[in-house]
């Protein structure tokens, strides 16, 4: 099938039909660039939402992804800023392979489509130009005719005159003979005119328009199929990312996977456990009838005092359910408070402490490889003097030098903490243990005045021996915000303050160095021991800050370094 031979004559038709053809092409490139702006659009919000749910560098969410859920969620946002990418890809090879490609494709049709259809008005031109002429041909044959027939007649009636002179006849003789000549011009001439019509009508239906016609189908099918190209790119496209946005996906199944609720459930464990003991059962106090009470396992009273000292309260008491309640509890952060961490429960302190030796031994080991580079590079120099100033190194030696003691000092100190957190401390010398009972043979009679009260077990029983009758009102305890008013609790021995100890932090006392102080609670492995002043002034120090002397009679004199 050919435009050539169906369509000769609908010339102003396929104008129109190509120009379509063009505008559906334009129409399917603006389709592409809207497509590449809204992919592109979609990226940068993807990258967007992405960027704004990371974690914040050196922030308490950045802490928070240490958990495996938050760990999937943290690859999400990654794989997220990926398939982003991939819709980015998508709109540059739209835009690089489709829109400009066809954009350029078009430019390039329209100026082959003009240039036929300049052709193509040639052509009619010529022909209307040929008909043109071979119409005034015709009609100048046939005025000719017309006029060789009217002076033939006449001729014709001259001659038949009588009164008409021979001259006169003769002239309209000649006369009708000009006219028949000049018919007979007109009608060669007309003759020639009409061949060369039908020769130029012949070549233009069906030689000229034709070849035109076919080069616009030609460009036609060209423009189909340029377009079902595209198309298909358009989808190519599409499907190249598709195996990476599969990976992305695989990715985010695969985190989802990995979350471990254990894990998270371990990683809380060590997030908060402050180390300290639960509290222990609270006994039966029978008012039916004289009570002696039992002494407790860990208590620090022992049998021995039984019978040595009574007391009579009638005052309201509550036992001690945790060391640090929540009014109470030390909650200062990392920076704020003591050097030593002694501001934090026993296992949080040991992991603040360990996490500070591993940081400074990190750094130790940068400075040291930065030293071993500087003394290759100085005995490079000394070797080959051309290459560099070997002196110029010493200074920065010596300062990596000074930094590395630095740092060593750092880390015997943080150890040494580390150890007494631990346990891990040498037992005190001879010494030391003489000069504590020096102290405590001092005070012995104001520990045995004391013994006798009421005091409370790590446990958190009471322990009490009287001989008389005792009124006891214990009030519920709950687990509010603070405790109610509670009572002084018994003093257990003495202490002695080893060094100064600040105090800031809730639920601690400021002790000065050589400062004797009452013992109202021993060290329960937290690393703490509670203590009095002046009677109304209490709170914790560090167990290691005093040197503590408990009730003889109790558990014996004991010394904490």
């Amino acid at each position: 099938m050919s435009w050539g031979s169906e369509l000769w004559d609908q010339f102003d038709n396929l104008e129109k039909h190509t120009q379509w053809g063009i505008d559906v092409l334009e129409k399917y490139i603006k389709f592409v660039k809207e497509r590449t702006e809204i992919e592109m659009g979609y990226a940068k919000q993807l990258r967007n939402l992405s960027k704004k749910y990371q974690p914040k560098k050196n922030s308490k969410e950045e802490e928070e992804f240490k958990y495996t859920s938050c760990k999937a969620f943290q690859s999400t946002l990654n794989e997220m800023n990926d398939y982003a990418g991939q819709h980015e890809v998508v709109s540059e090879n739209m835009a690089s392979q489709i829109t400009a490609e066809l954009t350029r494709y078009v430019q390039e049709v329209k100026q082959e489509r003009k240039s036929h259809f300049h052709d193509g008005r040639k052509i009619q031109q010529h022909i209307e130009t040929c008909w043109k002429q071979l119409e005034a041909s015709k009609r100048r044959f046939e005025r000719d005719c017309k006029e060789a027939d009217r002076a033939q007649q006449y001729f014709e009636r001259m001659d038949a005159d009588i009164n008409v002179t021979k001259a006169d006849v003769e002239k309209a003789r000649q006369q009708a003979q000009l006219r028949h000549q000049m018919a007979e011009d007109s009608k060669g001439d007309y003759s020639l005119s009409l061949q060369k019509f039908n020769h130029e009508q012949h070549e233009h239906y069906y030689t000229q328009i034709p070849n035109i016609f076919q080069k616009l189908q030609e460009m036609e099918e060209k423009r189909i199929v340029r377009m079902g190209e595209s198309i298909k790119t358009y989808a190519d496209i599409d499907r190249q990312v598709i195996p990476i946005i599969g990976k992305c996906l695989d990715g985010i199944t695969k985190a989802a996977e990995g979350i471990d609720q254990q894990q998270d459930s371990k990683l809380v464990i060590e997030a908060f456990k402050s180390g300290f003991e639960p509290p222990g059962d609270v006994e039966f106090e029978d008012y039916s009838q004289p009570m002696k009470r039992t002494i407790s396992e860990n208590s620090l009273s022992n049998s021995k005092s039984e019978g040595k000292g009574e007391a009579k309260f009638g005052v309201k008491s509550r036992g001690k359910l945790w060391p640090f309640i929540k009014k109470n509890k030390l909650s200062l952060k990392l920076g704020t408070g003591p050097e030593d961490f002694s501001n934090l429960p026993p296992e949080q302190r040991r992991k603040k402490l360990q996490q500070k030796v591993d940081e400074l031994n990190k750094d130790m080991q940068k400075e040291s490889d930065q030293r071993d580079a500087l003394t290759k590079m100085k005995d490079v120099y000394i070797k080959n003097p051309q290459m560099g100033d070997a002196a110029s190194v010493d200074q920065k030696l010596a300062e990596i030098e000074q930094n590395i003691s630095r740092l060593q000092l750092e880390v015997q100190k943080f150890e040494g903490w580390l150890a007494e957190v631990e346990g891990r401390l040498p037992v005190r010398n001879e010494g030391s243990r003489r000069q504590s009972a020096v102290f405590e043979a001092q005070n012995n009679s104001t520990v045995n005045n004391n013994c006798a009260q009421d005091r409370e077990s790590p446990d958190g029983s009471y322990t009490e021996e009287q001989s008389q009758e005792t009124e006891v009102k214990v009030t519920p305890t709950e687990f509010d915000d603070e405790f109610d008013d509670e009572e002084p609790l018994p003093t257990i021995g003495t202490c002695k303050a080893l060094y100064p100890f600040e105090g800031q932090n809730e639920g601690t006392i400021a002790v000065e160095e050589g400062e004797v102080l009452s013992v109202i609670e021993e060290d329960k492995g937290d690393g703490w021991t509670r203590i009095r002043r002046n009677e109304d002034e209490e709170g914790y120090v560090p167990t290691s800050y005093v040197e503590v002397f408990l009730d003889r009679n109790a558990k014996g004199a004991m010394t904490y370094i």
